[in-house]
């Protein structure tokens, strides 16, 4: 009779199990701890730099070149007989851009010529004609006195009859007709003086008035010649060689590229933080980074884009949508850096501003802006040779 020999089950180490449970939790514990601890200082990094770098300032890609368009045009009517410029042409203030048919202004100022010669001699006349009343008079007090002498020898006679009643109420007619004759001519020569008394005839209004008419016509010939008002470059240029053309219109303009500002439009959330004078940085998309121009805020506009447009917006229509609205900001350029950076208007930029100065009040001013003052002197013209003109004009006439 055999005996069975009893299986043996097999039995796992005891030490695993446990040293792999102990080792995996402490693992994700330094795991978890680290990736909170970056996401701390993640944390931490951005309040600092919100705080030291994007509180203090206030940017925008919404942003253009700026500039004044100078439009040219003609203040007299003619025909355009030569055009010395063409668009991208750079011109000095000045410089003489556009001719016009100079004959109808030289008959215009032979005219005037004529009128004012003319003037001073009709004057002339009255000044004699007022002397011949003192003439007039003179005479008349002589044949007044002459009759009064008469009727003064005839009133004796009277007395014993030698003279007729009759001859003396004749004597007494003449010395009343004496007297108004007299009365007549002393009335006309006040009236020929009412116009003449207190100035010479160079002085006279209607002399000075046709002295304003030839310095008119002077003025409107030359004219004729469009010059440059301000330095920069030609561009628009709309006239053409034969066209007429009337006193405002338009032909061509120039942009004074030396006068350059950027338009940065801010969201109206960002407004409350920009004021006047604070400085501003602005980089150009024709340079990129590599320029950075600086500048200073000159003000903010009245309104925002939308309620200066061709078309305002209807808000009250019913089908509302908010929309942010952007109001314009003009900063000012350097012009040194402008000179050796050119820009055109138009062009994209990027404007960000220091708003570390928020001053006082609602949109209050930190500085001062700057007097902004745009002038020209090339449009004067010599009035003292024209003046000389009209004194030689009048010197001639008045020569006895």
């Amino acid at each position: 009779m055999s005996s069975a020999t009893p299986a043996t089950a097999p039995v796992a180490p005891a030490a695993t199990v446990p040293e792999t449970a102990a080792v995996n939790p402490g693992k994700r514990r330094l795991v978890l701890i680290a990736i909170t601890a970056l996401f701390l200082l993640a944390g931490a990094a951005y309040l600092a730099y919100y705080l030291l770098v994007l509180s203090k300032r206030a940017d925008t890609d919404n942003a253009y070149v700026g500039g004044n368009l100078v439009t040219v045009s003609s203040q007299v009517a003619g025909s355009v007989i030569d055009i010395a410029a063409d668009e991208t042409q750079m011109v000095q203030a000045g410089t003489p851009l556009i001719a016009l048919d100079p004959a109808d202004a030289a008959v215009a100022l032979s005219q005037a010529e004529a009128r004012l010669a003319s003037v001073v001699r009709q004057q002339r006349e009255r000044y004699t004609g007022a002397e011949q009343f003192d003439a007039q008079v003179s005479q008349r007090e002589v044949e007044l006195k002459a009759a009064q002498d008469d009727l003064a020898r005839r009133l004796p006679l009277a007395a014993d009859h030698t003279v007729s009643g009759e001859d003396i109420a004749h004597a007494r007619r003449a010395v009343e007709t004496a007297r108004a004759a007299l009365d007549v001519v002393r009335k006309q020569g006040q009236a020929a003086r009412a116009g003449l008394t207190g100035v010479d005839v160079a002085q006279h209004p209607y002399v000075l008035a046709a002295r304003a008419d030839y310095l008119a016509a002077w003025l409107a010939a030359r004219r004729n010649a469009i010059v440059a008002p301000v330095s920069g470059y030609v561009a628009k240029r709309s006239v053409q060689v034969g066209s007429r053309v009337a006193p405002g219109a338009p032909l061509l303009t120039i942009v004074p590229l030396d006068q350059l500002w950027v338009e940065a439009n801010f969201k109206e959330s960002e407004l409350r933080d920009i004021r006047v004078g604070q400085p501003a940085t602005i980089e150009a998309d024709m340079y990129g980074s590599k320029v950075v121009f600086h500048g200073k805020v000159l003000g903010l506009a009245a309104g925002t884009g939308s309620a200066f447009s061709l078309l305002p917006a209807q808000n009250a229509s019913g089908n509302w949508i908010k929309v942010v609205q952007r109001v314009p900001v003009r900063i000012a350029l350097d012009p040194r850096e402008l000179a050796a950076h050119p820009l055109r208007v138009g062009l994209s930029a990027t404007a960000q501003v220091d708003i570390t100065q928020r001053g006082s009040g609602e949109l209050g001013v930190v500085a001062p802006p700057p007097a902004q003052r745009y002038t020209t002197t090339a449009l004067n013209q010599p009035l003292d040779q024209a003046r000389a003109a009209t004194d030689a004009i009048v010197a001639k006439n008045m020569v006895k």
